[in-house]
Formats: structure tokens, C-alpha cells, sequence
């Protein structure tokens, strides 16, 4: 019997080139059909003028559990995730105590199987405590669960460290993951330049993400190992992954919403909303990075959702934390930045979003295909809404993006074979 059928959708599969109106099947919690036909369902749902597509992926996400559950927990960061119709979400080790052994990798996928929501992915500490200085047991906390490996918050600064991570992630055939910026080109709290000057704050200069990204791409080719630049914010950026990428590299990268949709203009204000590291940078490093994914020299969106507490983020500018909410609304912001302005089509944007994540951490993910695991998300691509960041299913409400009017929705999540989200106001989808 077919649990769920879900007729006359658009379904676009980026893994296999489909983009076709079909209807897809599903039983036992696996995709058991795509074509024409309309078999008995227990529950059916009409996706005429919507788009069916896998689950989204996002990489870089921060659940801040252990250790800050009031700023968020696995549990709401699955459900926040489920909400913007993402199925599989990336946990960053930066937490209290950081992901760097066994029990804590153990610890996020147990509390993952209890919110029953998302899948919720640990990625382990490259090094001890996230310090910098020696290597976590990345092969321990492979086999229990770890998909990638990072010490994202800082870049693994010294050189012989990171080479050693490279040599050990390439013979365990795992990814590690890089927050390039080099500490001694770290001090300020924005983009260094001229509004920075402007409002009298010390700045972030982009040559600190780019050396360490130099450095790390010249490791990566002694190595041989896969790497991946987390949340690349310049154009510099941009170009040495464009011609590390050239050289046959296997080298990845993500933008996030924020550096795709915002300047550091945006901080005028004082608004620590918009404060996020690395910092919002200048309008041609936002046209640069907006070419980057639409010419795919940048492979993945990822949000970098960071939630913070109501009382850190309403201190001054310069002593508030760096972070920014926005798994709720992220896909009506990808949109904005790259479908409606005209970069790429609906199916090339959700290639970052699903096959190209998914190859970087787990090829079997990221795909709608007969035998593949139902990770479903419905999509409006017409459904214009206004963010409420005060109504997100995160307990963070550091959005930056309150109030803005976006087109296109998740309006429906499937995961693992069962509804995990259905936007309340489209229940008429069910027959």
C-alpha cells in the first residue's frame, strides 16, 4: 500500500537532471515510485503549481547543545529546519563541551532520534577542544557518526596541524570543513572599510579569510584530501577557489544568505543583528559571490544558522556576538538572492541546496529517485510571505530579516517517509 501519494507536482531532482510534472509514491518510508500513474494512497496530496524536490540539505548549522540550550537545542534547530524544508542538517562541533570525541557524536544523534524531526548530522572538532593544537580522534568519531570535520567559531591556524588533519581526513575519505581567517588578522567586530571608519568600529579585512584559504588549498594539493571553505564572504575568496577548482582541487565551498542579500551598509545602525563573522562585506563582494554560485565555482548554500539569546544580541555593537538566525526563511532568501534576480532557475539553485551538499558529507542523501529514501519538500514557488521572526519554530530571534517580504515557500516537509511539516494555511493541498 502507498503511504503518501503526491500528485501533479513539478519534480525536479538535480542528482538525475529530472524536472518533469510526475507523481511520486511513497512506502515504507522510501520513494517506491515517479511517473504517471495515481494508485490508492492513505493520504494524497495535489502539488499542482508547486515543486516537489528532495529534502534539503544545509551544512552548517549551530544546535548549540550542549551547553546553551537557551539560546537553542537540537530539538528546535531540527524543527526550525523542518520549517524552511530542510531534512538534513549539519551540527557544528563548537558547542560546551565541543563535539571531539566518540560520546559527544553519540550524544547529538540520540538527541536527534528523540526530536524526531530533521536528521541532525554531528560534525566532530578537527582538533582537541577545538583549540588548534592536537588532533581530536577524528577515526573514533568518524565510526560513530561524524560526517565532516571542523573547528568552525576559529580556522585551524597552525600549518604542520592542518596538514596532519588533511592526511588523516584523506585516509579516512572524510571532508574537513574550514573557517578561514587568520588570527593575527583578527580584531574587529566588521568589514574593514569605509563605513567601519564611518561608525568608528575596528574592521575585519577580507586578506585574513584569503591567506588562510591560500594556505589551506597549497596543504590540499600535498595531501590530496577533500576540502570544504565554510561561509566564503569576498570576492578574493571567490577567484582562489575558482582557480583552485581549475587546477583539479577537490575543493568545495558555501555562501550563506546574508553574504548573498547584504552589505555592510546593513551595520549603519548599530544593529547587532547584522553583525555575523565573517563580516558583511561590500556590494562587489556580494555581486562576486553571487556569481560564484550561479557560474558554481561556490557548490552548497548554507545558512551559518547562529541563534543567540534576546539579552547578548541587545548589547553594543562591539560587545555583542557574532550570529544570525535564518533556517525558518532560507530558502525564500536564496530565492530572492539568485531565482527572481535572474542568476539561475529554480532546479540549478536547488542543486546547492541538495545533490551538491549531500556528496560532500553523505552521496546517498540529496536525491528523489525510486529507492531512495522519501526526504521530500514541497515548495510554492509563488507563495509570497512576510518573515516573522517572532513566530520561527528557532528559540533564537537574531533574524536581520524581520519583516521582509519574500516569494516562495516550503510549504511541506517530508522526512524519512512521514509528514514533519505542512504550512498551516496549505492544507488544501490534501485531497
Amino acid at each position: 500500500m502507498i503511504d503518501i501519494l503526491i500528485t501533479n507536482g513539478r519534480v525536479i531532482d538535480p542528482a538525475s537532471g529530472r524536472d518533469e510534472i510526475a507523481n511520486v509514491m511513497v512506502a515504507n518510508g522510501f520513494v517506491s515510485k515517479i511517473g504517471k500513474t495515481a494508485p490508492k494512497a492513505r493520504r494524497t496530496i495535489d502539488a499542482s503549481g508547486k515543486i516537489v524536490c528532495p529534502g534539503l540539505i544545509d551544512l552548517h548549522v549551530h544546535c548549540r547543545e550542549p551547553g546553551h540550550e537557551e539560546e537553542e537545542t537540537i530539538a528546535t534547530a531540527a524543527s526550525a529546519a523542518v520549517a524552511g524544508g530542510f531534512t538534513t542538517i549539519c551540527a557544528m562541533p563548537n558547542t560546551h563541551p565541543p563535539q571531539d570525541d566518540e560520546t559527544s557524536i553519540l550524544y547529538v544523534l540520540q538527541r536527534m532520534a528523540r526530536a524526531g524531526k530533521a536528521r541532525v548530522l554531528p560534525v566532530g572538532c578537527i582538533t582537541k577542544g577545538g583549540e588548534g593544537k592536537e588532533l581530536a580522534e577524528m577515526g573514533m568519531m568518524h565510526e560513530a557518526g561524524a560526517v565532516a570535520f571542523t573547528d568552525d567559531g576559529t580556522g585551524v591556524a597552525g600549518s604542520t596541524v592542518m596538514q596532519r588533519a588533511l592526511q588523516y581526513a584523506q585516509m579516512i575519505d572524510v571532508v574537513i570543513m574550514q573557517h578561514c581567517q587568520d588570527p593575527d588578522l583578527f580584531g574587529g567586530v566588521m568589514n574593514s572599510g569605509a563605513v567601519a571608519v564611518r561608525l568608528g568600529l575596528p574592521g575585519i579585512a577580507a586578506s585574513g579569510e584569503e591567506i588562510m584559504l591560500r594556505r589551506d588549498l597549497e596543504l590540499v594539493k600535498r595531501t590530496g584530501a577533500r576540502y570544504h571553505a565554510m561561509h566564503i564572504s569576498s570576492a578574493g575568496s571567490v577567484e582562489i577557489i575558482r582557480q583552485a577548482k581549475a587546477q583539479g582541487l577537490p575543493v568545495t565551498a558555501e555562501a550563506t544568505p546574508h553574504h548573498l542579500l547584504l552589505t555592510d551598509a546593513a551595520c549603519i545602525g548599530y544593529d547587532p543583528n547584522y553583525k555575523i563573522n565573517p563580516p558583511l562585506r561590500s556590494a562587489g563582494d556580494v555581486e562576486a559571490l553571487r556569481q560564484g554560485v550561479s557560474d558554481g565555482t561556490i557548490d552548497c548554500l548554507a545558512t551559518d544558522h547562529a541563534p543567540h539569546s534576546k539579552e547578548e544580541k541587545e548589547m553594543e555593537f562591539a560587545l555583542a556576538p557574532f550570529g544570525i538566525v535564518s533556517l525558518d526563511c532560507a530558502l525564500g532568501l536564496y530565492a530572492r538572492a539568485l531565482v527572481h534576480s535572474g542568476l539561475m532557475d529554480w532546479g540549478e539553485m536547488l542543486a546547492k541546496l541538495t545533490v551538491n551538499p549531500a556528496a560532500i558529507i553523505d552521496p546517498t542523501l540529496g536525491m528523489l529517485q525510486e529507492g531512495a529514501p522519501a526526504d521530500i519538500t514541497i515548495i510554492d514557488p509563488d507563495k509570497r510571505w512576510t518573515v516573522n521572526a517572532n513566530k520561527f519554530a528557532s528559540k533564537a530571534r537574531n533574524c536581520p530579516y524581520h519583516g521582509w517580504k519574500l516569494k516562495g515557500r516550503a510549504i511541506a516537509t517530508i522526512a524519512g517517509g512521514e509528514f514533519k511539516f505542512q504550512l498551516q494555511n496549505a492544507s488544501r493541498i490534501d485531497k
